[in-house]
């Protein structure tokens, strides 16, 4: 049942007491008045923020042909650090943080002091996840970021076959593939099991077939989480390369998860309709 409120002279308004002691709020706080349709949403201004996106770089190393960066002409730059000390300063108005995302449109390992950034923000005691290609994670990074306890760790891998991954990237799987085994000797030297490992899959007509050899790979690195999604076309080029039915496409991928997986992959999500499909899969319960 709805919690009936009161509205007084003056256009102020009465939440029921029993109301405010269960929701935890203090006299004093602020709300956000929003409206849907006809219906009037009051959303409590707290700083219960729980995760942070950080950008640290929009600078990449890569040209990849499904890039918005291809139709994008803003200029190129690291985050300054005082920036990034600013943003340290900030978050200790968020209480409730628990997460920072380093990601973003650049490829963050290009940052000079992404270590640095990273380290900081371990030190708050929040933890972290790293999106990246995965090319400029050499060894010695690696190892720092495993000793840093960066617990997760996102890799985009569009193709599975060298030459459908040097098309759409215009780089060498092969070196992805050797620093993420390098990933993996880190983690078992420092006797770690984080950061655990995603990989992210954009669908196209052109490698869509290749799901099946994706989720091999995968389990083959130790992958904890697979995400498929379709491509958001942003050139005519890419527009061509959507699935012409994206209902199709998303059968498809369940269908290679289900016959190929087996005890090992776990479909966990599916959504199908609509411009694009997402596919995440946990790998061994990860």
């Amino acid at each position: 049942m709805s919690n009936p409120a009161t509205m007084e002279r003056g256009g102020s308004m009465r939440l029921p007491e029993e109301y405010l002691q269960r929701r935890g709020f203090a006299p004093g706080t602020e709300w956000w008045l929003d409206q849907r349709d006809a219906a009037l949403i009051l959303l409590p201004r707290l700083p219960d923020l729980r995760k942070l996106y950080i950008e640290p770089t929009t600078f990449c190393n890569l040209n990849c042909r499904t890039c918005i960066r291809n139709v994008w002409e803003d200029p190129r730059t690291h985050m300054d650090m005082q920036v990034f000390d600013l943003l340290l300063e900030q978050i200790q108005e968020f209480p409730e943080l628990q997460r920072v995302v380093f990601s973003g449109l650049g490829e963050p390992l290009t940052h000079p002091h992404l270590l640095d950034m990273v380290r900081r923000v371990r030190g708050r005691g929040l933890a972290v996840t790293l999106g990246t290609n995965g090319l400029l994670l050499d060894k010695a990074k690696a190892r720092e970021l495993v000793a840093l306890g960066v617990d997760r760790l996102v890799v985009s891998l569009d193709g599975v076959r060298p030459e459908t991954y040097a098309d759409i990237r215009g780089a060498t799987i092969s070196q992805v593939l050797d620093n993420l085994r390098g990933l993996n000797e880190a983690k078992q030297e420092l006797s770690s099991l984080m950061p655990a490992l995603g990989i992210e899959f954009v669908a196209l007509r052109s490698n869509i077939g290749e799901l099946a050899e994706l989720t091999g790979l995968a389990s083959r690195l130790g992958a904890a989480r697979v995400l498929v999604s379709n491509v958001l076309a942003y050139t005519d080029d890419m527009v061509e390369e959507i699935a012409q039915d994206q209902r199709e496409a998303g059968m498809r991928a369940t269908l290679v998860v289900t016959a190929t997986a087996g005890a090992i992959l776990i479909p966990l999500l599916l959504v199908v309709g609509g411009p694009a499909f997402s596919l995440v899969l946990d790998i061994f319960g990860g």
